[in-house]
């Protein structure tokens, strides 16, 4: 097989940490380039939704062909990757670098490298990239060019003497990236003469077309009304249309190797198409399918429910239509006692349920309630199967289970000294486990492993808040370990609440389901009998609280003759109350629900 090399393309990502200006130098590209006119330009073009708009982060993984001619007075056809930075769309952004030869690494001049620098570049280093770093913000008054070429080279390991200085803001030093790229990054390579091999770098629905699909072209062509196999799901398609985006969608009639496009072949659903999977002609398939492809799997789960019942059709048409467009969503029905039906859904992260539940607030307009955040237990019975408990609530009897594992997680931390010890603590806290702690400049990096459930809950934010928002964090999952972990169920009038249990680990048990009962006690109105609520282990209560009676003086119209009047009116009420508190019902403020829910340990 003849590999050629394909000189005019450049295929490149950008990569950086959260807020250090990659859609906005992505944004300056497009300019430079005249990919849009002026009175086309938006900020931050490339992400479309609201809620990266609005967060300023990137949610999709985005492209962009442009075309540039050199200082030598060639022409070039550039692709643009701009790939998610947080770490929760880290397979989207594996998948993304596997499309291109080469990275630009953003780094902020006044804050250095930080921990999804590290996490992405080490991304990019696997997939083989040639980096070219790129210093931002250097118009900034607190810019240290130098002091951060330093930390490059001492922290990542890249040589950083020929960075690019720029201010993506202001567009200073964008036609030198634009340089850098034709002349320090790698043409692709790739057989025309080969069957046809392209990966699927990402897919999402569009209304008018279908699902649209991102692809790379590795060997082989794509034309128009050509026949295509998925190779991880076996399914067949025609292609209907080919294009490129520039950034507006143009249609084009093939793609060759090393060319990035989208085609749509009436595929019904985003599920359909899985990213990272290979696509190759039908009647003449490639020798194998390119390595590294792997489903999605969700790590955590939460259950959605409607405020009110009777959205719950509209909540089930929104969640449709949100998992059109994102295959790592997954769902299933669920119903429970004290909130009626809604779905369990299974996310990447906490920032992916986060973006979910605030998608479905924002564009189908919905009340939702959602329950404590859990991680996907395994559980070996004593019978030696093995099964997953992704709900507390479908916990199998303690006598059959022989173990509980739980997933651990490898976190990164970087910090400025100042912050460490309350760092270390909250880690320590959290049943963390250090592996590893050394300096970056001024700054330390911690590497702790953690089980996933003490992150899932508030580590995040507690995390922020005690660093004033200068640590920053990564992580990926490693491997499941066995865990001391007990069910804890609260129960309310002796009756379980079952969206309220949890499974913690048993030296947390005591003290989670206290602050659970107190914070009940203040939510719960008081009603005409006496409520105890409990936080209970299997028969054993661990903790209790008593929402006191209201109290009505039943004898204010008592006044006057014989104390036995009085004693038999209280007797009497003394009756009715029992009976009430045997047949009461405790109505649970959905206020009540929520504050619980949020608790912050």
């Amino acid at each position: 097989m003849t590999t050629h090399t394909f000189d005019n393309i450049r295929n490149f990502s950008i990569v950086a940490h959260i807020d250090h200006g990659k859609s906005t130098l992505a944004d300056r590209l497009i300019q430079v380039t005249g990919g849009l006119a002026e009175r086309e330009m938006v900020e931050q073009v490339l992400d479309s939704m609201d809620i990266e708009r609005e967060r300023g982060i990137t949610i999709k993984a985005q492209t962009v062909r442009l075309d540039y001619k050199a200082r030598d007075g060639r022409s070039y056809v550039l692709n643009l990757m701009d790939t998610p930075g947080h770490v929760d769309f880290a397979y989207e952004v594996s998948r993304s670098l596997a499309a291109c030869e080469g990275s630009l690494l953003v780094v902020d001049a006044s804050q250095g490298v930080e921990a999804q620098t590290l996490a992405n570049v080490y991304h990019a280093l696997d997939a083989g990239h040639e980096i070219v770093p790129v210093l931002n913000k250097i118009d900034l008054p607190a810019a240290e060019p130098d002091r951060i070429k330093q930390q490059i080279e001492d922290v990542i390991g890249l040589d950083a003497s020929d960075a690019v200085p720029i201010s993506a803001k202001t567009g200073l030093g964008v036609e030198d990236v634009l340089e850098a790229i034709v002349t320090r990054l790698p043409p692709p390579k790739g057989d025309e003469t080969a069957p046809l091999k392209a990966l699927l770098v990402d897919s999402w629905y569009d209304s008018y077309l279908g699902v649209v699909v991102l692809v790379r072209v590795i060997d082989g062509a794509m034309k128009k009304g050509q026949k295509i196999l998925m190779m991880g799901t076996d399914a067949h398609y025609e292609i209907d249309r080919i294009g490129v985006f520039r950034p507006k969608m143009q249609n084009v009639d093939t793609l060759g190797p090393g060319e990035v496009g989208f085609i749509t072949a009436q595929i019904k659903q985003v599920a359909d198409t899985r990213v990272g999977d290979t696509i190759t002609d039908e009647k003449k398939p490639c020798a194998q399918a390119l390595p590294g492809f792997k489903p999605a799997q969700p790590v955590v789960f939460c259950g959605l429910f409607p405020v009110d019942a009777a959205d719950f059709e509209e909540l089930r048409a929104a969640i449709a239509k949100l998992r059109l467009n994102d295959a790592s969503f997954t769902y299933e029905m669920e119903s429970s006692a004290a909130l009626g039906f809604g779905f369990r859904c299974g996310f990447l992260g906490l920032l992916h349920l986060e973006i979910i539940q605030e998608r479905l607030a924002r564009e189908f307009n919905l009340d939702l309630i959602a329950t404590a955040p859990s991680v996907i237990y395994k559980i070996v019975m004593t019978n030696g199967d093995e099964i997953e408990l992704h709900n507390p609530a479908d916990m199998p009897d303690v006598v059959k289970i022989a173990e509980i594992r739980e997933p651990w997680i490898r976190a990164t931390i970087l910090t400025p000294d100042d912050y460490l010890g309350s760092v270390l603590k909250l880690c320590q806290d959290r049943r963390g486990v250090q592996v590893d702690l050394n300096y970056v400049g001024k700054r330390a990096m911690v590497t702790y492993d953690l089980p996933l459930n003490e992150v899932v809950f508030d580590f995040y934010d507690r995390l922020k808040s005690i660093s004033k928002g200068y640590a920053s964090f990564d992580y990926q999952i490693t491997d499941y370990r066995e865990g001391d972990l007990v069910k804890m169920s609260i129960l309310v009038n002796a009756e379980p609440v079952d969206a309220l249990s949890m499974l913690v680990h048993r030296t947390r048990a005591d003290s989670r389901g206290r602050a659970m009962c107190e914070k009940l006690k203040e939510l719960i109105p008081p009603h005409m009998f006496l409520i105890p609520i409990q936080a209970a282990i299997g028969a054993k209560i661990i903790a209790r609280e008593t929402v006191r009676a209201l109290r009505k003086d039943v004898t204010a119209k008592c006044y006057g003759g014989d104390a036995t009047r009085k004693r038999k009116l209280l007797e009497k009420q003394k009756e009715g109350k029992k009976r009430m508190r045997q047949f009461g019902r405790v109505e649970i403020p959905q206020e009540a629900f929520i504050a619980a829910l949020k608790m912050d340990s």
